[in-house]
């Protein structure tokens, strides 16, 4: 019993960790993009593509991913998404020039779409729904946003400090000694026969990657945005009526049979829209307004990051005490509080009461937000579509993030003549916005269903 648990902690550990670095190098970026653009002498074209390709491939190959796992075996697919993450992270620390910096991104963005699926694929598979799942699912949530934030932190040390590279380096040896330990502790999961579909998988690649390319360069080039974002909705629809014929579809449309489910897609796309603001903004505004360095700015976020670990770690406590439905709606509930309260930050309010404040509160909602979201995600699915599942929690997690910047920077833009400080308040108000429909959804779908199973 013991040696069972122990292994069982081990998983928990490999799959942890793997995720922590894909959710890190995420945000690791941002920080060192001004680094990067000195030291590689990137156009800002070029420096914007470094981001945009990774969310590219990375959004566009999750669906295909997810469903990978579940025909070909999890425990496969991950170790081909270490070792491809890994292999891309070794190759942009070693970029010498923009095309290759790229084409080092998209090979990370192709490992974390097997990867991101697969560790909550596995988690599912080695851990049963109750007690011991939502445990986990804590634990994977609470990776989720402090990873993001510990990325900002790293970025930043690694920029200042040392160089941009190792923040890409140091996946390298993480991604070695995961493989080794998934080798030795993690068993292939049961594997489902059929073909694989390939009609939905081309429809969705191409889907996703014409509605992410559309959103990022919403801003640059209008027009061509435009004809993307048509082009992958159109795609995206031939896709669903695909899924409706295929014998073993990558998204089974099942999965959206679910009141529940469906409420925790949109929920956490609109969740992450308002995060992504939140990141992009803040970062901009205490380097630019406040004068901090980018280690500064790292640092900055501490306040959040400390009270989105210790929130999250409370997750299991008050899941057992309220259920998954109640945490969920008070973590929405804080952090619209401390996004509306971060929303009148001026260049002469002073950091603790303008913005650590109100992190504390963005940072304790979304350790309890993120859980929860994840938890009802994948609830009552089939063992057989849990790649499935995690792929579309994976892809509203990404899509809702590009999707929700993309229309604050939109709507912030508007006021650009005003300065900075009236974009950030803009967009952080529009963000709050987002998170009361995200409220709204949580009442309206989520808690009905909470309520019938406690009544059962």
């Amino acid at each position: 019993m013991v040696k069972k648990a122990k292994n069982k902690s081990i998983i928990l550990g490999i799959i942890l960790i793997s995720y922590f670095v894909i959710v890190l190098d995420i945000s690791v970026v941002i920080t060192a993009l001004p680094k990067i653009q000195e030291s590689l002498h990137l156009s800002q074209s070029n420096l914007t593509w470094v981001q945009n390709t990774y969310t590219l491939i990375f959004g566009g190959l999750l669906l295909l991913g997810g469903r990978a796992g579940d025909i070909f075996g999890r425990r496969r697919m991950f170790i081909l998404g270490l070792i491809i993450f890994g292999l891309g992270s070794l190759l942009v620390g070693t970029a010498l020039n923009a095309v290759w910096l790229v084409i080092a991104r998209a090979l990370q963005g192709a490992g974390a779409a097997l990867l991101a699926p697969s560790t909550l694929a596995l988690l599912m598979d080695h851990f049963e729904e109750g007690e011991e799942r939502t445990k986990a699912v804590s634990y994977y949530g609470a990776v989720a946003g402090i990873g993001a934030s510990a990325g900002l932190v790293l970025g930043g040390i690694f920029a200042s400090w040392l160089s941009w590279r190792y923040a890409f380096f140091i996946n390298v040896p993480i991604s070695i000694v995961m493989y080794i330990l998934t080798k030795k502790h993690i068993k292939e999961s049961a594997t489902i026969a059929g073909k694989f579909d390939i009609a939905g998988t081309a429809t969705s690649l191409l889907g996703i990657v014409g509605l992410v390319y559309g959103i990022v360069t919403l801003e640059e080039q209008l027009m061509i945005a435009l004809i993307s974002i048509a082009v992958g909705v159109i795609l995206l629809i031939t896709f669903v009526y695909t899924q409706k014929r295929a014998d073993q579809p990558i998204m089974p449309l099942r999965l959206f049979k679910s009141g529940e489910r469906n409420g925790a897609y949109l929920a956490r796309m609109l969740f992450l829209g308002a995060m992504m603001a939140f990141w992009f903004f803040i970062t901009q505004f205490l380097q630019s307004i406040y004068g901090f360095s980018p280690l500064q700015a790292g640092i900055g976020f501490f306040p959040m990051t400390v009270a989105n670990f210790i929130s999250a770690m409370l997750v299991p406590l008050f899941t057992r005490s309220f259920n998954n439905g109640r945490v969920l709606l008070c973590g929405l509930i804080i952090t619209t509080i401390g996004m509306f309260w971060l929303s009148f930050v001026s260049g002469n309010s002073s950091y603790i009461a303008s913005v650590a404040l109100p992190m504390i509160f963005i940072g304790f909602g979304q350790g309890l937000s993120l859980s929860p979201l994840t938890a009802a995600g994948i609830a009552h699915t089939e063992a057989s579509d849990a790649g499935a599942a995690s792929g579309v929690v994976n892809v509203a997690h990404q899509i809702g993030g590009s999707l929700g910047l993309a229309i604050l920077v939109a709507i912030s833009s508007i006021s650009a003549s005003s300065g900075l400080v009236t974009q950030v308040n803009v967009a952080l108000k529009g963000g709050s916005v987002m998170l009361v429909f995200a409220i709204i959804l949580v009442v309206a779908l989520i808690l009905p269903v909470m309520k019938k199973e406690i009544k059962n």
